[in-house]
């Protein structure tokens, strides 16, 4: 038994881990001990389990859609022409653009207009693929026509796209073979068509080959403006289709023939369409 006078420490009864217990009368409150929360702390036994509410995933990004090196190229189309009185093969590569000029418009169409590219007649479809064609060809104005000013078009030589070289000096016979070839090497520049065989026919025709030729007893000679040279010409025609670059005078041979060429091209198309008087 103790001594008198001292009393014994009671002892401290342990509280649960987790809880604290407060008394007040006979009910107790068993109250959760909050426990400061460290990094790596272990959650305390007992104590329910907190649910993590975790934030939903962005959506990820759509892959752009990819987009091909090079675009498809574009099938080449073709369009169409058709032959007008007085149009030639020059002429339409001329004002078309075609990248090769006549030869290239003819070797596109020689299934339709044959063995003679200067022979080409009113109506004819010509076929002009787009991928020949430098550019779209301009619109005609209101009011005017597709062939206006056709001999002032013929006026300037036609341009080969680079620049020229100095022409070689070409010798002619002066004889009627050398007057029709250097005619033609002329036409040539000029885009004015006509092939050797339909210039002689008609000089023999008209002159039988005599540059001097003159006719006094015509419809014209009677008018005062007689038919002069190899291709019979009047001087007023003369005067209104004359090449640039050739003589002024209406017996020349080659000015004869070129002026003539030029004046059948106009209204007929070619000097090789011209059969008889013109």
């Amino acid at each position: 038994m103790p001594a008198h006078g001292k009393h014994r420490r009671p002892r401290r009864r342990t509280v649960p881990r987790g809880l604290a217990l407060a008394g007040s009368g006979g009910a107790a409150l068993a109250l959760p001990l909050v426990v400061p929360a460290s990094a790596g702390a272990q959650p305390v036994a007992g104590a329910p389990a907190t649910a993590a509410h975790a934030l939903p995933a962005a959506p990820s990004a759509r892959p752009a859609a990819a987009v091909p090196a090079t675009l498809p190229a574009a099938p080449a189309t073709t369009r169409t022409y058709t032959v007008v009185k007085g149009d030639s093969l020059s002429g339409i590569a001329r004002e078309k653009g075609i990248q090769g000029g006549w030869k290239a418009l003819y070797r596109a169409n020689r299934t339709v207009v044959g063995d003679n590219p200067s022979l080409i007649h009113p109506g004819l479809e010509l076929t002009i693929r787009r991928d020949s064609a430098k550019a779209p060809a301009a619109k005609t104005p209101a009011g005017t026509t597709e062939r206006a000013s056709r001999s002032e078009r013929r006026s300037a030589p036609a341009s080969s796209g680079a620049a020229a070289a100095p022409a070689a000096t070409t010798a002619y016979a002066d004889n009627l073979d050398g007057w029709i070839r250097e005619s033609l090497d002329i036409m040539a520049r000029y885009g004015i068509p006509g092939s050797y065989d339909g210039i002689l026919r008609n000089v023999m025709r008209e002159s039988s080959g005599n540059p001097r030729a003159i006719n006094l007893w015509d419809s014209n000679a009677a008018a005062g403006t007689p038919s002069k040279g190899l291709l019979q010409v009047i001087q007023p025609t003369f005067t209104a289709y004359h090449v640039p670059g050739t003589s002024m005078d209406l017996f020349d041979p080659v000015a004869n023939i070129t002026a003539a060429c030029n004046y059948a091209a106009d209204r007929y198309g070619s000097i090789d369409n011209v059969n008889g008087p013109y």
